[in-house]
């Protein structure tokens, strides 16, 4: 059972209708067999007693059967081929859908451990195996059984010494399949492994091609591509080389049943056990009912192959989401209790403890490396702090839903994502429903307004991937009007204005200012002069906090904040020199 979930992606019930029609399919296909075998009958018998006549009569009737089950068989494949394919497509697209939002509500710590290519592949490569396995595999695979099974049933009513010969060697078949169905995984899995590291490597290469590009590491040079290719080639010939010949040993097991029922209907024929019409009869059916057990052989290979590719899927959707149901406070401070927090094995936050109240701008500074960027995943609930605890208006975040808790939080990160579509529609993204009117109006708050106008297709131009058509300054922008029209009570920006030209910085600034109006703001601030007003600012070293306080009272403390602050200014005057 459980490699039927596996096979469909954690949905066996999609096998019902497929399995079902295919059965009816592959019972429909007996009956011409059964008319060929009392056709054979009546031709044989007056060979077989020369005394009785050969019955036209009864031989039309024969051929008339035929026709009509020629066409019952046309009415049930219809269904079997409908039901096979609708059900293995329908299955996997919603399989994906239900993958990519449970991939939503994972952790990020969760998803940073995985490689997007992998993820990438799961979601395309793995359904797609879903898919056959669905709509080839599976169904094929049990109705090539079934009809061998009525064969025997069948035939050993009529002589079962001529049964038991003609399958004297199939469970020798069976038991070398299952014998060696633990190989068959291991190589399969190492295989998959291989795949995935080829995939994971080339979405790599192209990711970093401005890299390469710039170092020269082209072509064959970029030895990890070319190590993953190479090892993906020995695995994949491993895989053939090891798996081919058992199956072949398997199916040549299964045909010397054919060659071990003709000796011994030879025999019981020149000793006169059986008539001519009897061993006709076997050599008939014999000679097709191999087809589909070979079949069924090929494809059990095959399948077992698949249902890997299904259980990486299972896996992945039995990965726990973040949790928590209730629906955020009305109030909208937020403070850190506490909290300890740390990326694998590395601990990035000690002990730490905030408070941002209500309508409050709070900065955040401190060296690379001191724990900003964390704090602000574990107030946006990215990721639960392994100790302490993180409250938005006393209630913890933990206990709330994290879709509603991301409503009340608008985000302004430092490298801008958008998505391959419409400009209007990247500011939507802040609110799903809203008009074109409030798209302008939010534009033109982040002063991104004017040259989005000029734009060839103005609001309706396409953004490449990333927002690769757009400048860095453009993207900030966009991202800025995004989170204006989100309208949420918490902002948390992370130093948007840190990479940008001085012209770009004013305009951002403004736009900035715009955004965090009576709003509780928190900010990462690399460029000190930006959160000289700030309400309250944090100074973090070695995921501690070692200060607080506002800047005059920080400067004076010469402390971190106050070295700090005096490096930047001293380095506002630096020139590059020949």
């Amino acid at each position: 059972m459980s490699m039927l979930n596996n096979i469909t992606a954690g949905k066996p019930r999609a096998l019902i209708k497929p399995v079902m029609y295919t059965t009816l399919a592959n019972l429909a296909q007996i009956v011409p067999f059964a008319l060929l075998v009392e056709a054979a009958r009546l031709i044989f018998e007056p060979f077989a007693q020369p005394s009785a006549p050969l019955n036209i009569e009864r031989l039309w009737w024969v051929c008339g059967w035929m026709v009509v089950s020629l066409l019952l068989l046309f009415l049930c494949e219809i269904p079997a081929y409908r039901t096979q394919f609708r059900g293995a497509y329908s299955t996997a697209a919603e399989g994906r859908t239900k993958l990519a939002e449970h991939l939503r509500k994972l952790s990020l710590g969760y998803l940073n451990k995985r490689d997007p290519g992998d993820l990438a592949n799961m979601m395309m490569g793995d359904f797609t195996m879903v898919e056959h396995g669905i709509s080839h595999l599976v169904p094929q695979m049990l109705g090539a059984i079934i009809m061998p099974i009525m064969a025997i049933v069948g035939l050993s009513f009529i002589d079962g010494r001529m049964a038991l010969a003609l399958f004297a060697a199939f469970p020798i078949a069976i038991l070398l399949v299952l014998m060696t169905s633990g190989l068959q995984r291991r190589l399969g899995a190492t295989h998959m492994r291989a795949k995935m590291d080829a995939a994971n490597r080339l979405q790599e290469y192209l990711n970093g091609i401005r890299v390469i590009k710039a170092y020269n590491l082209t072509g064959e040079r970029f030895v990890r591509l070319e190590k993953s290719f190479r090892e993906f080639m020995q695995q994949s010939i491993r895989i053939e080389g090891l798996l081919g010949p058992i199956v072949l040993a398997a199916i040549a097991f299964i045909r010397a049943g054919l060659t071990l029922m003709v000796m011994v209907g030879v025999y019981l024929l020149v000793a006169g056990s059986i008539d001519l019409i009897t061993f006709v009869m076997f050599l008939l059916v014999g000679t097709r009912i191999f087809d589909p057990l070979t079949a069924a052989l090929v494809n059990y290979a095959e399948f077992r192959y698949h249902e890997q590719a299904g259980e990486r899927i299972v896996q992945l959707l039995s990965e726990p989401i973040m949790t928590g149901e209730q629906q955020p406070p009305s109030e909208n401070d937020v403070k850190l209790a506490g909290v300890s927090f740390g990326y694998i094995e590395k601990n990035v936050l000690n002990n730490v403890s905030m408070h941002m109240p209500v309508g409050s701008f709070t900065a955040l500074v401190g060296p690379s490396g001191s724990g900003k960027s964390t704090v602000m995943r574990l107030i946006a609930r990215f990721y639960d702090p392994s100790q302490g605890t993180v409250l938005l208006g006393n209630q913890p975040l933990v206990d709330m839903d994290p879709e509603a808790l991301l409503s009340r939080v608008s985000m302004v990160f430092q490298d801008v994502y958008l998505f391959q579509d419409t400009i209007a529609n990247n500011i939507r993204f802040g609110k799903r429903e809203a008009t074109q009117a409030e798209v302008e109006d939010a534009a033109k708050q982040a002063c991104c307004h004017e040259f989005i106008t000029k734009l060839p297709n103005g609001y309706d131009t396409l953004v490449g991937e990333g927002g690769s058509t757009l400048s860095g300054g453009e993207k900030q922008r966009i991202s800025i009007a995004r989170a204006i029209l989100k309208n949420a009570p918490i902002i948390l920006l992370d130093e948007a204005t840190a990479s940008l030209d001085p012209e770009n910085e004013a305009q951002i600034q403004k736009a900035i200012n715009t955004l965090i109006e009576g709003r509780t703001v928190i900010a990462i601030a690399h460029r000190l002069k930006t959160i000289r007003n700030a309400d309250n600012i944090y100074v973090l070293e070695n995921g501690a906090v070692v200060e607080s306080g506002q800047h005059d009272e920080l400067v004076k403390k010469n402390g971190l904040y106050a070295r700090l602050w005096k490096l930047q200014q001293e380095t506002n005057g630096w020139r590059l020199s020949s």
